[in-house]
């Protein structure tokens, strides 16, 4: 593998449960329809660059979200990889700020929880998919939508510098290259200027 793969990471549109607060983490909950025009309008940005395929999680909202992107944009689903599945957060999933929520936190820590799955391993299979994908497809422009702590941790993981929360259906472009490894144009849709990442 020689060629550099770029990837436009892309957070699925809103849910009901996003709307309410709610942790979802591997929890299967669909689209609403705030979130079916957010994955309308995050065509206009990615239709400024070239793009030859999208990869999603297999989970419902990004699946949608990944299907809606397709159609505006004349390109194909061509796999759901269980890798870009979100963290699984156990016992707090489906749970909104609370003393039920604050029971289970770590060290009082924002996003940690008692039987979460730890932040290494999140990041471990998100840039695993995405090497896998760079292994197979080298040289391809690859659409990838997914799920915004997986994407958070994976960019902190392979950038090594802290990345803000990443916004539902906010789109972060990135390169992987075998001699350069990992760099970033673009992150939560704010374009990077050249010495951002120094």
């Amino acid at each position: 593998m020689t060629a550099t793969t770029t990837f436009a990471l892309v957070r699925h549109g809103q849910t009901d449960w996003n709307a309410a607060g709610r942790i979802q983490g591997a929890t299967d909950v669909p689209l609403n329809d705030v979130g079916r025009g957010q994955a309308t309008e995050a065509v206009g940005p990615l239709s400024q660059y070239e793009w030859d395929f999208i990869v999603a999680s297999p989970l419902s909202r990004a699946a949608e979200t990944a299907d809606i992107i397709a159609v505006d944009l004349d390109l194909e689903v061509t796999r759901h990889l269980p890798g870009l599945v979100e963290r699984n957060y156990g016992p707090a999933e489906g749970l909104s700020a609370g003393p039920e929520l604050d029971e289970l936190r770590v060290d009082g820590s924002y996003g940690s929880f008692r039987g979460a799955e730890a932040e290494d391993s999140v990041s471990g299979r998100g840039l695993g998919a995405l090497r896998q994908l760079a292994e197979d497809y080298p040289g391809a422009r690859i659409i990838v939508v997914c799920h915004g702590t997986l994407i958070r941790l994976s960019l902190m993981a392979a950038l090594e510098r802290e990345i803000p929360p990443i916004q539902n259906a906010a789109m972060s472009v990135v390169q992987f290259g075998p001699e350069a490894g990992w760099t970033a144009s673009v992150i939560n849709n704010e374009i990077l200027e050249a010495d951002a990442l120094v």
